[in-house]
C-alpha cells in the first residue's frame, strides 16, 4: 500500500515538472530584465541564458539578449537574436529596436533605416530611434530623410541639444543654410556650453555670407574649448575672408578739393567669399558663396572748366588785338 502510494507521488511530480521550468523560465528573465535595467548586462546575459536553457522558443528572453548584446558591444549576435525572436514573435518591439540599433552600429545603414521603419510600424514615439535613423540617412547622403527623422526626434525631446546639432547637419549637407541655423540656434539655447555647435554655426553663417557674426560663433566655441582645431582654423579662415570683403567692399568716396572743382574717387570692387568646408561625418561640405559689389566712377567737374577758361582768354586776347588794328 505505501509502495502505491509512493509511486503516484512520483507520476504526480513528473507531470508537474513542466510547470515548474515554466515557472523558472519566466523567473529567470525577470531577473534578467532586472540586472539590465540597472546596466548590470554581464549578469542580465547569463540570466536570459539560463531562461532560454528551459525554453529555447521563449521571445521575450530572445528580445531581451538581444537588447543587452548591443549593450556589451556585440552587436552581430545582437542582430541574430533579434531575428530569432522575430521569427516567432514578429511584432515584438524589444526585438525590432535590437536589431536596428545592431546594424546601426555595424554601420549598415541602408538595413538600419529599413529596421527603423519595421520599428515605428509597430511602436512610434522612439526619440533615440528617431535620431538613429536621422545619422544613417545622413550617411547615406539623404539629408531631407535625415532631417525629418531628426526633426521627429526634437519634436519627441525639445532638450535634447545634441539631436538640434544633428538636425542642423542634415540642414547643412542639404544647403539649407537658413534651417540648419535656426537648428544651431535652439541647440545653444539648450546649451550654451558644446563648442562644437558654435563651431557649426559659426560655418552655417559663413555660407549665408556672414563673416562678422561667423567670427563671433567661433570666439563662442574657442571660449569653451581653447583647443579646439578645427574652430581656430574656420576662425583663421574667416578672418582672411572679411579682410578681403572689408577692403573691396563699397567705401566712401574720397574727396579731393581743387581749383576747378570737386572730384570724386571710388573704388570698383571685386569680392569673392568661399565658404568653409569641414568632414563630412562632422559638418557637410560647403558649397561656395561668391558676392560682387560695383561701384560706379563718378567724377564731377564745375561749369568753370580749364577748357572754358582757356578759350574765355583766347577770344579776349583776339578782342584786343582788332580794336588795337582799328585804331591804327
Amino acid at each position: 500500500m505505501r509502495s502505491k502510494f509512493l509511486i503516484l507521488i512520483l507520476i504526480g511530480t513528473l507531470f508537474l515538472i513542466p510547470v515548474v521550468y515554466a515557472e523558472d523560465a519566466v523567473e529567470w528573465y525577470t531577473k534578467a530584465q532586472y540586472s539590465a535595467s540597472l546596466g548590470n548586462y554581464a549578469d542580465a546575459l547569463s540570466y536570459y541564458n539560463n531562461a532560454l536553457s528551459l525554453d529555447s522558443n521563449y521571445a521575450s528572453a530572445l528580445a531581451g539578449k538581444a537588447a543587452v548584446l548591443n549593450q556589451l558591444g556585440r552587436n552581430t549576435e545582437a542582430v541574430n537574436f533579434a531575428e530569432q525572436a522575430l521569427a516567432i514573435r514578429s511584432t515584438d518591439a524589444v526585438a525590432l529596436n535590437a536589431r536596428a540599433f545592431g546594424l546601426f552600429k555595424l554601420g549598415q545603414y541602408d538595413k538600419a533605416v529599413i529596421a527603423y521603419n519595421n520599428l515605428f510600424a509597430v511602436k512610434t514615439n522612439q526619440k533615440d530611434a528617431y535620431c538613429n535613423q536621422g545619422f544613417s540617412y545622413m550617411q547615406l547622403n539623404e539629408s531631407g530623410s535625415s532631417a525629418a527623422s531628426y526633426k521627429l526626434c526634437t519634436a519627441i525631446d525639445p532638450l535634447n541639444a545634441t539631436a538640434w546639432n544633428d538636425l542642423g547637419l542634415a540642414y547643412m549637407q542639404g544647403g539649407e543654410y537658413e534651417k540648419a541655423l535656426s537648428a544651431f540656434d535652439s541647440a545653444t539655447q539648450v546649451s550654451i556650453y558644446n563648442a562644437r555647435v558654435w563651431n557649426n554655426k559659426g560655418l552655417a553663417l559663413v555660407a549665408l555670407g556672414r563673416p562678422q557674426d561667423a567670427l563671433t560663433a567661433f570666439n563662442k566655441a574657442l571660449g569653451i574649448d581653447p583647443g579646439f582645431t578645427d574652430a581656430q582654423v574656420n576662425k583663421n579662415n574667416t578672418i582672411g575672408k572679411q579682410q578681403i570683403v572689408n577692403i573691396s567692399g563699397t567705401i566712401t568716396p574720397e574727396v579731393t578739393v581743387s581749383r576747378i572743382g570737386t572730384l570724386y574717387r571710388t573704388v570698383i570692387p571685386t569680392p569673392s567669399l568661399s565658404a568653409l568646408t569641414t568632414k563630412a561625418n562632422e559638418t557637410p561640405a560647403q558649397g561656395t558663396v561668391k558676392t560682387t559689389t560695383t561701384v560706379t566712377k563718378k567724377t564731377t567737374y564745375s561749369p568753370a572748366s580749364p577748357v572754358t577758361v582757356l578759350g574765355a582768354l583766347a577770344g579776349a586776347v583776339g578782342a584786343i588785338v582788332v580794336m588795337r588794328r582799328n585804331i591804327q
